[in-house]
């Protein structure tokens, strides 16, 4: 069992996730079907965030008991929540400047390289959580104990319910401290890599999607297992919303009717969500000292073995895909980071076909021709 969904409030669990999962794909839709969404979205939301977080900061620390009881100062004031949304919306308007070809950025061919960057920097950000809480298990058997009633501290403890060595982080929330982190922040590393095609992005023939036709189900798959482990050993009081909600709207999305656009999808999906959870964390915390006790809250189970198996699986998925990703690239004949290597798969082939006419440059022309001869000469052999 991954989360404790069978109590008394299963039910408003369930719909809850119900509710994010279908709140987070309408929101997206809105987001990326035009320019007036996404800087709705990307821009004047996050701007009125960015003043309500600034504003409950600078109370609490004057010492105001209204901000220091506030909840995005109890639950959501690390250092992680605050990386992932700004770089998370960084990377939304990123790929409108792409989509729509806006200013100097928009067009010039450098600067396809930038979604590869931001995605790979939010992965990093994620690792270095890992890695932390990786950190907390060395501590622990160094003998550096953590007093469990002061949140943040260093060291870990032994929790008396599971028998797991666990951590409290200064947002109070317990985090499993073990190997799981370790392999899936390698894990993390080896889904750097697992991004083909750099600098082949382009804009869909409606204008409505950045298309990145060689991030196919490979990619996604590993990045989804290693992102779902990360919140699961990370985020354990928030995994059933932003492991397993937040992933798959994008992934739906992109399976069904947005080819190629699965990181669009993800960037958008992922900005709303942390933007909602930073301002709103009450939503999906419990924590009935402070006076907060929603019944939308769910726990995963705090398990070292459920929580190691997660991990050795996204380990494993990310050591296949990348192997895959080289096995094509030898049988092509391309660097798979400056050229394509999924090309004559389904989904490739179905997300080329959606980008705009007169975005392929002559040499990604000349690159894809040479590709399908091989595969043909393939076939026929």
């Amino acid at each position: 069992m991954l989360f404790d969904v069978y109590g008394a409030n299963a039910l408003y669990q369930w719909v809850g996730w119900v509710l994010v999962f279908g709140g987070l794909i309408l929101l997206n839709e809105f987001a990326r079907r035009s320019k007036a969404g996404g800087i709705i979205m990307f821009v004047a939301l996050p701007i009125a965030m960015t003043i309500y977080c600034i504003a409950v900061t600078v109370g609490a620390g004057s010492g105001a008991e209204w901000a220091q009881n506030n909840p995005t100062v109890l639950f959501q004031n690390g250092w992680f929540h605050y990386a992932k949304v700004y770089a998370a919306l960084t990377g939304c308007i990123g790929f409108m400047i792409i989509k729509y070809h806006w200013g100097k950025l928009g067009k010039a061919t450098w600067f396809k390289c930038f979604p590869f960057i931001i995605v790979g920097i939010n992965i990093l950000i994620a690792v270095v959580s890992d890695f932390e809480s990786f950190v907390h298990l060395l501590q622990y058997n160094a003998g550096v104990i953590q007093d469990p009633t002061v949140p943040g501290s260093d060291g870990a403890f032994v929790d008396a319910a599971t028998g797991s060595i666990v951590w409290v982080t200064s947002e109070h929330a317990t985090q499993i401290a073990g190997f799981n982190n370790l392999f899936n922040g390698i894990a993390g590393l080896i889904d750097i890599f697992c991004m083909t095609g750099w600098w082949a992005v382009y804009t869909s023939k409606k204008k409505d999607d950045m298309v990145w036709a060689d991030m196919t189900w490979v990619f996604v798959i590993a990045y989804d297992l290693w992102n779902f482990c990360y919140t699961y050993n990370c985020l354990p009081n928030h995994a059933w919303y932003c492991g397993l909600a937040l992933l798959l709207a994008p992934t739906v999305a992109a399976a069904l009717w947005n080819k190629g656009g699965w990181i669009q999808n993800r960037a958008n999906t992922l900005a709303i969500w942390c933007m909602f959870a930073q301002v709103f964390p009450q939503f999906q915390d419990s924590f009935p000292s402070f006076g907060f006790d929603s019944v939308f809250a769910v726990n995963s189970t705090l398990n070292t073995t459920t929580n190691t198996v997660v991990s050795v699986l996204a380990l494993g998925a990310n050591v296949a895909a990348i192997v895959y990703i080289f096995y094509r690239a030898k049988k092509l004949g391309v660097n798979p980071y400056k050229q394509e290597v999924f090309i004559g798969t389904r989904d490739y082939e179905t997300a080329r076909g959606r980008i705009a006419e007169g975005e392929l440059p002559e040499h990604e022309v000349a690159e894809y021709e040479r590709a399908h001869k091989i595969l043909a000469g393939e076939k026929a052999a």
